[in-house]
């Protein structure tokens, strides 16, 4: 058995970069876990907050191409994704940072590109769930556990 770890209630606010109200009204509303201390301070269980996929040690490992450009295409042949898919997380979903735009031509973070062709990898397969909105690995809810 595992105990959780509790972090305060502005620790908290601060790691998902929102306020201390909208912190407490997660918790009220169950999306994360927290509790009351005996002096009726608020706080969270840390494996409950929300990661970011910065802080994620597959998105680190490509800090080197971090501001890099690449087109949509180059990134397709290199990292063997259809172009389609590389220019839906990028346009559509905003997974991946356009860095500027050359006439027709989007030019990408090479950072977000390498970080999101690793997690395609790990969890390929047509029609399935990769990502979660805010650009972290999508894991199914029964495999969380």
């Amino acid at each position: 058995m595992t105990l959780d770890r509790f972090i305060t209630l502005s620790e908290a606010a601060q790691r998902m970069r929102t306020s201390v109200k909208e912190t407490r009204s997660m918790i009220k509303s169950g999306k994360i876990k927290g509790g009351l201390l005996p002096d009726g301070a608020m706080v969270v269980s840390e494996d409950t907050i929300p990661k970011r996929k910065e802080d994620l040690p597959e998105y680190k490992k490509y800090a080197h191409l971090k501001g890099m450009r690449i087109g949509v295409g180059e990134a397709a042949r290199k990292y063997k994704i259809p172009d389609s898919t590389i220019h839906r997380w990028a346009v559509s979903k905003k997974i991946i940072e356009v860095l500027a735009r050359d006439g027709q031509k989007v030019l990408l973070n090479e950072q977000d590109v390498a970080y999101c062709a690793e997690v395609y990898i790990q969890h390929k397969g047509q029609g399935k769930w990769i990502f979660n909105s805010d650009g972290t690995p999508y894991i199914l809810k029964s495999l969380a556990r």
